[in-house]
C-alpha cells in the first residue's frame, strides 16, 4: 500500500491542476476507512457502556451490604457521633454569636463617642465664628474711628 501511494503522489506531484487536498480526501474517505471509523465508535460505546453497568451495579451491590449491616448498635453509634459534631458546632456558632454581639456593643458605644465628639466640635465651630465675627467688627469700628463699644448708625 505504501508503494501505491509512493506511485500516486508522484503522479500527483507531476500533474500540476491536481491539488494535493483531493487525492488525500477522496483516499480519506473510502468506504472501508468508514467501516472501520464505524467499527472502532461502535467498540468505544461498548466499552462505555460495560463501565458503566459495572459501576452501577458496584453501587448497587454496596448499598445492600450496608443494608444488610443496618443493626441498632450501629445507628446508635451514629446518632451519637452525631450528636457529638453537632454539639460542638453549636458551641462554636454560640462563640461566635457572642463575640458579634460583645462587637457590635463596641460600635455601638464608639458611634456614641463619635457624636458626642462631632457635637462638642460644632459647638467650639460656632463659638469661635461667634468670637471671629465680634473680633471682626471691632476692627472695623476701630479702623472707623468709633470706640468698640458703640455701633456704627447704618
Amino acid at each position: 500500500m505504501t508503494a501505491i501511494r509512493s506511485e500516486r503522489l508522484v503522479a500527483e506531484n507531476s500533474n500540476p491542476d491536481h491539488s494535493d487536498a483531493e487525492p488525500l480526501a477522496a483516499e480519506r474517505h473510502t468506504p472501508e476507512k468508514l467501516g472501520e471509523v464505524d467499527a472502532a465508535v461502535n467498540a468505544f460505546e461498548g466499552e462505555i457502556r460495560e463501565f458503566v453497568r459495572r459501576d452501577v451495579s458496584l453501587a448497587r451491590r454496596a448499598r445492600a451490604a450496608m443494608e444488610q449491616t443496618a443493626d441498632p448498635a450501629v445507628a446508635d453509634h451514629l446518632n451519637a457521633l452525631i450528636k457529638r459534631v453537632s454539639t460542638a458546632s453549636m458551641e462554636e456558632i454560640d462563640r461566635v454569636i457572642l463575640e458579634l454581639q460583645g462587637v457590635r456593643d463596641m460600635l455601638r458605644n464608639e458611634g456614641d463617642r463619635v457624636t458626642r465628639e462631632i457635637a462638642g466640635y460644632a459647638s467650639l465651630s460656632h463659638a469661635a465664628m461667634t468670637a471671629m465675627k465680634v473680633i471682626g467688627d471691632s476692627l472695623t469700628q476701630w479702623k472707623n474711628g468709633q470706640p468698640p463699644g458703640q455701633r456704627s448708625a447704618g
